[in-house]
């Protein structure tokens, strides 16, 4: 299999959109994930996300960021014909070490309990799974930034 790992740019947004919608399980948020969501995220990290590509096409991709202290990979994903053939652990080292480039020194990620496939790869390459800490989320919207200020 011939592939290549490169930087993600906002005009593969329509090839990794279609990549993403043809992924079983994977879930993608309306504002963070529409084009306009990734290019404000390529815009701040613009040199640690990455995609594989054969063809021209594009079959893999990690969405990579850092904030200054610690890198995060999110939408890791292969195309599913593509898969088992280096290219997902391949990205991830490109990832890092564009990381390790910016002096990022540690990296974590997302994986959902029900998505069996990524955390048997993530444990079997070495990942800590963490169960020391919980991990919380708040959608920065009106009504519940109002009803967060309210709470006593």
């Amino acid at each position: 299999m011939d592939f290549h790992i490169r930087e993600m740019k906002i005009d593969d947004y329509p090839q990794i959109y279609d990549l993403w919608m043809s992924i079983k399980g994977f879930g993608i948020r309306s504002i963070d994930d529409s084009k306009e969501g990734v290019e404000r995220f390529l815009k701040r990290n613009p040199t640690t996300s990455v995609v594989a590509e054969t063809d021209g096409r594009i079959i893999g991709t990690i969405l990579c960021g850092h904030d200054g202290r610690r890198g995060c990979f999110y939408h890791v994903c292969v195309r599913e014909d593509f898969r088992k053939q280096g290219i997902g652990k391949a990205m991830a080292v490109a990832a890092m070490k564009a990381l390790q480039a910016e002096q990022i020194n540690k990296v974590c990620l997302i994986a959902f309990t029900a998505n069996e496939v990524g955390n048997q790869f993530w444990k079997s390459v070495g990942w800590t799974f963490r169960q020391d800490l919980n991990y919380y989320d708040f959608v920065l919207n009106e009504e519940n930034i109002t009803r967060f200020n309210c709470i006593s």
